[in-house]
């Protein structure tokens, strides 16, 4: 039986929600291609992040990890596809860090392409009439950073292990005080994610069908 990890993020600048943590949460308990599905909460703080990510790597062992965050003024579920090695804060973390061109690892490599199925991925959600699509970045901030660190540990310590980074858009109790920005209801949002974890478990080779931008 494959073990799958799921992570979610605290709330973060000013917000009293974090669609990432409540969607992952929601997966608790979830029965999933038959996986050992586990969950949990990471720190919205650089450094911390991948100190915690390993922590449950090394304790639990997983075959896959998704780790899950908010991309707040996307549409849709974004599948990741490339975490570079970059902190540069646009805002604080939850402990007032706010690195400014620094890298996520001293001397590791400028990029990490995602070990996901993610063409796949986004191709499921679509077929189930959720919004998704392939991101070309996952920022600067602590999303990308944790995609970065377990990147860096699977490629330095874990070669078995596979995944990678999805990011999805504002609740919709949260952008009724943003007007103009696009959110999605978290029953959907649970939905894409357990597809998500249903197609990267059953998955080996991804599709090769289109997912770029043009700029």
């Amino acid at each position: 039986m494959k073990k799958v990890l799921v992570t979610g993020f605290d709330p973060f600048g000013g917000e009293s929600v974090n669609p990432a943590l409540a969607a992952v949460r929601k997966l608790e308990g979830a029965q999933i291609a038959g996986v050992a599905l586990m969950t949990s909460e990471i720190p919205t703080v650089f450094g911390k992040a991948i100190i915690k990510l390993r922590e449950l790597v090394e304790r639990e062992r997983p075959d896959l990890v998704i780790c899950v965050g908010q991309a707040g003024g996307r549409s849709d579920i974004t599948v990741e596809r490339v975490a570079i090695n970059i902190d540069d804060a646009r805002i604080p973390d939850n402990e007032g860090n706010r690195p400014i061109d620094q890298p996520v690892i001293e001397g590791g490599p400028v990029a990490y392409w995602s070990t996901l199925p993610i063409k796949a991925i986004v191709q499921n959600i679509r077929e189930a009439g959720i919004p998704a699509s392939v991101s070309q970045t996952a920022g600067t901030f602590v999303c990308n950073h944790i995609f970065y660190g377990l990147s860096h540990l699977i490629a330095t310590a874990y070669p078995q292990l596979r995944g990678g980074f999805i990011h999805i858009p504002f609740l919709p109790e949260q952008a009724v005080v943003k007007p103009g920005q696009p959110s999605m209801a978290l029953a959907q949002i649970v939905e894409g994610l357990t597809i998500a974890v249903r197609t990267a478990a059953t998955t080996e080779e991804d599709l090769a069908i289109g997912g770029g931008q043009v700029c």
